[in-house]
């Protein structure tokens, strides 16, 4: 039982780590990444369709990221869909290849995204500590039931704070990478 209440904080401690990735991917740095472009969706025959699948993004240089689109038919609507994504890039197409050139940032926009990465850890650090009071409550109905004792309750009490801090500790080194990458010039 308390086993079962420790794995499932794991579990979700860890998706609230890999959800931080995810959020730290689409903070854009100076450098150009294919993930940039993960949340842009093309309008496909109607429907809305995430970019890697309708073209092919690779890094042609540092600070260029190029499009091969796979129906050609669809280059207009691929550029148009980088422009409105809200992600300040501006396409050029040349030929068949879209070219996505990544502007340098400057410091008011590197300091404006290290802000932004900061509050998406803060939010991860929420959802662990959430995540943290809700197995510290089951423990406490287990022990209002007489399933477990009240030593096995501190001990599982342990547990699950040194899993916490432990999930705190990875937020805070993924959240200095980031910073770290941000401010490179």
């Amino acid at each position: 039982m308390i086993n079962e209440i420790k794995k499932d904080a794991q579990e979700r401690m860890q998706k609230s780590l890999e959800s931080l990735g995810h959020a730290f991917a689409k903070i854009r740095t100076g450098r150009a990444h294919p993930s940039i472009l993960d949340s842009v969706m093309v309008s496909y025959y109607g429907s809305d369709t995430p970019l890697r699948q309708v073209a092919n993004v690779t890094v042609e240089d540092s600070r260029t990221l190029a499009l091969s689109v796979f129906d050609k038919s669809m280059i207009q609507a691929v550029e148009k869909a980088i422009m409105t994504a809200d992600l300040g890039l501006n396409p050029a197409t040349a030929g068949t290849t879209i070219r996505v050139p990544m502007p340098a940032l400057t410091e008011e926009t590197r300091k404006g995204y290290s802000k932004q990465a900061r509050g998406e850890a803060e939010n991860a650090r929420v959802a662990v500590r959430n995540i943290r009071r809700d197995a510290l409550a089951q423990l406490k109905d287990l022990v209002k039931e007489k399933e477990i004792s009240e030593d096995e309750e501190r001990r599982a009490q342990d547990d699950v704070q040194k899993l916490t801090d432990k999930f705190v500790a990875e937020i805070e080194k993924s959240l200095e990478a980031k910073e770290a990458d941000l401010m490179a010039v």
